[in-house]
């Protein structure tokens, strides 16, 4: 148990500028709920931060989270706060810990990048055998699919860094065209200036999560639970819920290209799109369906899970390499 009037909050986060940044989000939202509440960031650095190779080799995107779950896990941290999108989807939270709280979401659209003094607007508007930058294979995968011309080539490091290599201030073996990230990451490090095109969820489907930050703490801490309680979007969480049903349903591993988004209608209807490709984009299955009479959000990612399996969604995800 942790009394909240004994010491600081202590906030696991990994040490990338964004990371630091969402935590002092958090940090503010929590002392405008007790202004006499102390924290302290503390700053880990993951196996997936220090490893600049494909992320499959590794083991996934869930190492993003694991070192500072431990941490969690041992009390050497009282609360984590994740991205959302980065936490697994095919296994269950580390034992004893539990998300308390999801935020409101940020936005989910994904945006064109290019080097400064480019004059390219929009991903039309890049030549046949461009080389374009993402680290994401579900990125790489829809863009393949209504541009197979381009050449989306991986490139990792914290948004900062991949700005400065495709701007030439920083070394890498290729000279990128663009790149294609996420928007609220843009928005955390003030760089939107830097958007070229914005990519609505039709053109390029939200990554399962996206925009969504989960605050993680111990289930048996119920000072930190209760205080984290308070910080709890209701709709975020019943959208993101029907979106992890969607992803464990399908059990994909981290090379494959999952796309899913769910939205609450204007008439209360939670509505969910799902898709799974190849990693070229040249197959891929889709699914949307609204929760109708009972809209709940768990048969509702499951209902959409069961239909990307009969359109074949298991044989795309099985022939990708991992």
């Amino acid at each position: 148990m942790t009394s909240l009037t004994d010491r600081p909050l202590r906030i696991g986060t990994r040490k990338s500028p964004m990371a630091l940044a969402q935590t002092e989000h958090v940090r503010a939202l929590l002392h405008q709920l007790d202004p006499t509440l102390t924290t302290e960031a503390v700053p880990i650095e993951t196996e997936a931060d220090m490893w600049q190779g494909d992320l499959a080799q590794l083991g996934g995107k869930g190492l993003f989270v694991k070192a500072i779950d431990v941490q969690l896990q041992r009390g050497d941290i009282d609360m984590a706060i994740h991205c959302l999108k980065d936490v697994p989807g095919d296994i269950p939270l580390p034992e004893g810990l539990v998300f308390a709280a999801m935020l409101p979401r940020g936005d989910v659209r994904d945006v064109l990048v290019v080097p400064e003094g480019s004059d390219v607007k929009r991903l039309e508007d890049l030549p046949a055998g461009a080389l374009v930058g993402s680290s994401s294979v579900r990125r790489k995968a829809q863009i393949n699919r209504v541009r197979p011309d381009l050449q989306v080539v991986r490139i990792r490091g914290t948004v900062g860094t991949r700005l400065d290599k495709m701007d030439g201030t920083k070394p890498m073996d290729a000279e990128l065209s663009a790149m294609v990230l996420a928007s609220s990451g843009l928005e955390r490090l003030g760089l939107t200036d830097r958007a070229r095109q914005v990519f609505e969820p039709d053109e390029i489907l939200p990554a399962v999560g996206a925009g969504v930050l989960a605050l993680e703490c111990r289930k048996a801490d119920a000072d930190v639970t209760g205080l984290l309680l308070r910080l709890n979007d209701a709709r975020t969480q019943t959208e993101a819920t029907a979106e992890r049903v969607l992803l464990h349903g399908l059990r994909g591993h981290c090379n494959s290209p999952i796309a899913g988004y769910c939205v609450t209608e204007p008439d209360g209807q939670l509505s969910l799109r799902g898709m799974v490709f190849s990693r070229d984009g040249s197959k891929f299955v889709h699914a949307h369906f609204w929760g109708e009479g009972l809209n709940d959000p768990a048969v509702l990612g499951s209902r959409v899970c069961a239909e990307l399996l009969r359109q074949g969604a298991r044989d795309i995800i099985e022939g990708i390499p991992h």
